[in-house]
């Protein structure tokens, strides 16, 4: 039987890369936005569209075409793959240089204002929408040593980031145990005994949260001396006194002004003193439950105030007042989008350029390695689909690691190093410089 006559259509293949690709847009879902898989870029619908961008795209296929030798052997890509190529390589760089920026501003970010975002990555909501906190030098905070701090402080009674709140409560003759947490809980849904007025720590109460855990800070009661002073008429302050003996002058026989810190230290010992030898009150607080020394007897005095703070979840943000409970935590909540195509510089696009590159050469091994070799008469064409994918592997990973070790060089924290190190060597320098001897 003789062989069939074969008449092709076409007797070169279709799925060949051309020399050069095209900037034509069709924002309907056809035409060159169709290549991009996610048309973060391309899709004139989006707030990252750069009509740049669809350029360099096309650019790249030309740049592509080169380096794989289309001119000699077809490249069996096509021009979308390409333009997905590139479209990865952009935001790759954009991924890496995010990771860069959070290294170098989290801790002065932390509890800021974050925002809500899309499925691209792009910010749809929140306080942070439109900051560009990516592209923006920050102010810097410590704002992680800054809350160590402030927990600290909480402990030490002189600040902190819990609210310290002020109680009163009536005393009863010959009553010398007092239960805080019940006094304080239940005036929480009255008024306070003092004042009158509804106390500022109600809403902490409400909504049967009536055993809420309240840690007391300070017990105390106004005493009614008419006139508080350190030794002498002076009232303390700029008080003349001989430090070569303890001990100070208010009665103008001296003229030796004793220094600030002198005034600092008594101001300190006489608050103690207040509290302690004219308080005419002693207690003991176990578990929020008061026991008073001496037991009042019902004439002095009327009412005790508690200061108090309640312990609240640590992520739990207060209903009067923000300190970034609610705000940036980590990496993932910090307001960072998608780098725009038009903030990415030469050094950028040339890195941009090249992966781009190793990834279509890694598509080109993979459609190659699904036929192995091709037979033609009398012999076999084997295809080079390893050596492409190990080459692109290759490329792809050294990419990124040539910009990651550039980017750990020019952390916030290595650029200081380098100005402490030209400080100090100018300084060497300049120490060498021989000084001009005056000659009158």
């Amino acid at each position: 039987m003789p062989n069939p006559t074969l008449s092709p259509s076409s007797t070169s293949a279709t799925t060949i890369l051309s020399s050069t690709g095209s900037t034509f847009v069709v924002n309907n879902g056809a035409g060159n936005t169709a290549h991009y898989p996610l048309g973060l870029y391309a899709d004139t619908d989006s707030d990252l569209y750069d009509v740049n961008f669809i350029q360099g795209a096309s650019d790249q296929v030309a740049y592509t075409f080169k380096k794989l030798g289309g001119d000699v052997l077809d490249v069996e890509l096509t021009v979308g793959n390409v333009y997905s190529a590139y479209e990865e390589a952009v935001l790759e760089y954009s991924y890496q240089i995010n990771i860069h920026q959070a290294k170098n501003v989290l801790s002065d970010l932390l509890g800021m204002s974050t925002g809500t975002f899309d499925h691209d990555g792009q910010m749809i909501g929140g306080d942070a929408k439109g900051s560009a906190v990516n592209l923006s030098y920050p102010r810097f905070e410590f704002n992680y040593a800054k809350r160590i701090g402030d927990g600290f402080a909480k402990e030490a009674g002189i600040g902190g980031n819990l609210t310290v709140y002020s109680a009163s409560f009536l005393l009863n003759g010959n009553q010398q145990d007092y239960d805080l947490q019940t006094i304080i809980s239940d005036s929480a849904n009255g008024t306070d005994p003092a004042t009158g007025k509804v106390p500022l720590y109600a809403d902490v109460f409400k909504n049967n949260n009536r055993n809420k855990k309240l840690a007391v800070r300070q017990v105390f009661f106004k005493t009614p001396a008419a006139v508080w002073r350190f030794y002498g008429y002076y009232g303390g302050l700029n008080v003349v006194g001989n430090l070569n003996h303890y001990g100070q002058y208010a009665d103008d026989t001296t003229f030796e002004l004793i220094p600030a810190w002198h005034n600092k230290l008594q101001a300190m010992a006489y608050e103690d003193h207040m509290w302690t030898r004219m308080s005419h009150y002693s207690y003991e607080l176990h578990n929020n439950r008061l026991r008073l020394f001496p037991t009042p007897n019902g004439d002095f005095p009327s009412y005790m105030w508690v200061h108090f703070t309640v312990e609240t979840d640590a992520w739990e943000q207060d209903s009067d007042r923000r300190y970034g409970a609610k705000g940036i935590n980590n990496m993932n909540t910090l307001p960072f989008e998608n780098i725009p195509y038009q903030n990415i510089n030469a050094i950028g696009k040339h890195w941009i350029r090249r992966y781009a590159l190793a990834i279509t050469m890694g598509m080109l091994a993979q459609i190659r390695g699904k036929f192995g070799s091709i037979p033609i008469p009398g012999d076999s064409v084997t295809l080079n689909s390893g050596d492409l994918a190990t080459l692109s592997s290759a490329e792809m990973t050294n990419l990124k690691e040539e910009l990651k070790k550039i980017l750990d060089e020019m952390t916030y924290r290595a650029l200081a190093e380098k100005d402490a190190a030209m400080i100090s060597a100018t300084s060497q320098v300049l120490e060498d410089i021989p000084l001009l001897i005056y000659q009158g």
